[in-house]
């Protein structure tokens, strides 16, 4: 398995348990780690599924949708994954954008892990798809967390686009935030 690690040149507080953070293939054998951030109503809830009940439906959604998807990682904490991060891409005359989206067990939530895994694609995306062009994030206005995530991974906050999609029924706003393969890696 390919494995990706990303270790900070400078830590503020000089070093920690969670400095260590690599992407890997999310695999069928990850299910009971999997189980733990999508059976968690608060990881699922700015995300456009519900939280998983069983096991088997979880099984289902590795094996029709996350092995086939061309770029979704399992972000890990000592090889185990503690959430997924994933780059959709478009064709057409969209070939030149492509969707970032990430989830983390919210144990692991306030720690950096999430920025850490962000910087890690946005370091790594463009040499692997060099038709991209611009990498984009959709989040809930709501989700000031995963705003600052990107923030401090160094995406550009766009604007809000109102009304922009139906989330659980409700009609959302969602910030726009953008990175450019032209943009300095932070």
């Amino acid at each position: 398995m390919e494995q990706t690690s990303f270790t900070p040149d400078l830590l503020k507080e000089g070093g920690d348990e969670f400095s260590d953070i690599t992407l890997r293939p999310l695999d069928l054998s990850d299910i009971d780690d999997f189980m733990v951030w999508a059976t968690d109503a608060k990881v699922s809830r700015f995300c456009s599924w519900e939280p998983y009940s069983n096991k088997e439906d979880a099984l289902n959604y590795i094996k029709n949708s996350v092995l086939p998807h061309p770029w979704f990682k399992a972000v890990c904490l000592n090889n185990r994954p503690i959430g997924a991060v994933s780059v959709t891409k478009n064709s057409g005359n969209d070939i030149c954008r492509g969707e970032l989206g990430y989830v983390l067990a919210s144990q692991y939530w306030g720690k950096g892990i999430a920025t850490r895994a962000v910087k890690l694609v946005a370091k790594t995306i463009f040499t692997e798809w060099p038709h991209l062009e611009r990498l984009e994030a959709l989040v809930d206005v709501q989700n000031a967390g995963s705003q600052r995530v990107l923030e401090k991974a160094g995406f550009e906050r766009e604007g809000v686009l109102r009304k922009y999609l139906i989330l659980k029924g409700k009609t959302r706003d969602m910030v726009m935030f953008s990175l450019l393969s032209t943009d300095p890696q932070i």
